[in-house]
């Protein structure tokens, strides 16, 4: 491998990685504010001990989180330094907010959640984790106008010295690629805090014999609930997007449905079997004209394929390959997201009939299915990532930049296959240690913070004891 390839492949892992813990912190500080609105709201005990409960797994996640951003942030100076010299005027102005502000109004204010129950009052203290709630989707926000300019550049002039320089901070901000994709990542994140809920409370149902069965139920009643709406509204945005993807990133399009040639209408490919060597399907299965209905709200219209868009790219910036270097992972990903989406809408929606009837508890079934769907938002996740960050390349500044322009040029292939190893074995060391912490807070039973069992005071017999002493 060479040093771009690895570099990528670091990059690449470090981002899934990271990216497990951060959508979970999001859904998660939110559900919790949530509950602790409700026990503040009623002076219900067991609203209490849902907050300690699932904040204790928040905390867990928050600060592995924290341990992999970190370490992300420091590979652009490091293995994208021609990267960072030409962009770092706009990419790390809203990575600069994000630190200074989001990030550390979320870290003080956990703190101040952690160490202020019974020291603040109930207002305060609940003041305290709406912050923390905030501030993390605030800091998604910052993430991703950084991101945005990635795949939409706006906002910029090339200047003398060939850097990309900010003209138009406002324009940046308000990217239409970031107002489409905040909220698809905001509602996928809350997505993933309803199924961790709903999939913990169903395995605390299906223990059976639990004296605190109660707050599992209401857990699992919130979560299905916040599950269901977040994951529709995902799909819709997601679907926005899409739309968007076909005017400004077509050849991501046509790669996430291996449309190798050009067509109206055009179908959506539900199974396709490709020659990437020679850019031609084998076999594909279709849905006809939903690809273009998907795309321009009407079942005629032109989506162009990756070769049209190949000839044009190389007529436009010159010769080059600006296909995207796995068509088969991008679409795979897209299917992956889109099928565990669907699949989780229809889980949700399943809980909630049950729950309405009162039969949830007793359909053992659904309980453990719902167990296991907690790695589907998880898969689409990441799944999503992978589309949206391969089925980018060859650019990595959408139109203005390209990877191998990007990689730093001191940086060796030893080096990096050190660094590379080094992050794996690290990062499955800390993965460990997180599934242990999880699992093992989420067998608790979720007494603390539940009101005090009182044991009824048994009648002396006054009369036997007379004499006794």
């Amino acid at each position: 491998m060479d040093a771009l390839t690895l570099a990528r492949l670091q990059f690449g892992i470090t981002t899934v990685y990271h990216f497990f813990f951060v959508p979970l912190s999001i859904g998660l500080a939110i559900i919790v504010a949530l509950m602790q609105t409700q026990y503040v709201r009623t002076g219900n005990e067991k609203f209490k001990a849902m907050t300690k409960f699932w904040g204790k797994l928040l905390l867990v996640n928050f600060a592995m989180g924290v341990v992999t951003g970190i370490v992300q942030e420091f590979q652009f100076g490091m293995n994208w330094s021609e990267y960072s010299r030409f962009v770092g005027d706009i990419f790390g102005a809203p990575l600069a907010i994000e630190a200074l502000v989001a990030f550390f109004i979320e870290s003080t204010f956990l703190g101040v959640w952690i160490f202020g129950w019974d020291k603040l009052g109930k207002r305060a203290h609940l003041a305290a984790i709406w912050l923390v709630a905030f501030a993390s989707t605030l800091s998604s926000f910052w993430i991703l106008v950084a991101n945005s300019f990635m795949q939409n550049p706006v906002g910029y002039q090339i200047a003398e010295s060939g850097r990309a320089e900010m003209t138009d901070f406002f324009a940046v901000i308000t990217n239409p690629n970031v107002l489409l994709q905040f909220p698809h990542v905001v509602l996928g994140a809350l997505t993933t805090g309803g199924f961790f809920v709903l999939g913990i409370s169903a395995y605390h149902l299906l223990r059976g014999r639990h004296n605190n069965l109660a707050m599992f139920k209401t857990s699992a009643q919130i979560a299905m609930v916040i599950g269901v709406v977040a994951v529709f509204g995902t799909m819709l945005f997601g679907h926005a997007q899409g739309q968007r993807m076909a005017d400004t990133q077509p050849m991501k399009l046509a790669a996430a449905e291996g449309l190798w040639e050009s067509e109206d209408p055009a179908g959506l490919s539900m199974f396709q079997i490709g020659n990437e060597a020679e850019r031609t399907e084998v076999f594909n299965l279709r849905i006809p004209s939903l690809l273009s209905f998907l795309s321009y709200n009407t079942p005629d219209g032109m989506v162009r394929g990756i070769n049209d868009l190949q000839a044009q790219y190389e007529q436009q910036y010159g010769p080059g390959d600006y296909a995207p270097p796995a068509i088969w992972l991008t679409y795979w990903s897209f299917r992956a997201m889109v099928g565990a989406g669907v699949l989780m809408f229809v889980l949700g929606a399943l809980s909630i009939f049950f729950c309405r009837t009162n039969r949830l508890p007793q359909t053992k079934w659904l309980l453990r299915v719902l167990l296991l769907a907690i790695v589907l938002p998880y898969l689409a996740n990441s799944t999503g990532w992978m589309l949206t960050e391969v089925g980018r390349q060859p650019w990595i500044v959408q139109g203005l930049m390209t990877l191998d322009q990007a990689v730093s040029p001191n940086v060796t292939v030893e080096m990096l296959a050190i660094s590379l190893v080094g992050f794996t074995l690290i990062y499955g060391a800390l993965m460990v240690a997180d599934i242990y912490l999880l699992q093992k807070f989420a067998r608790d039973k979720g007494n603390e913070g539940a009101a005090p069992q009182t044991t009824p005071k048994t009648e002396q017999p006054k009369a036997a004891l007379k004499g006794a002493y």
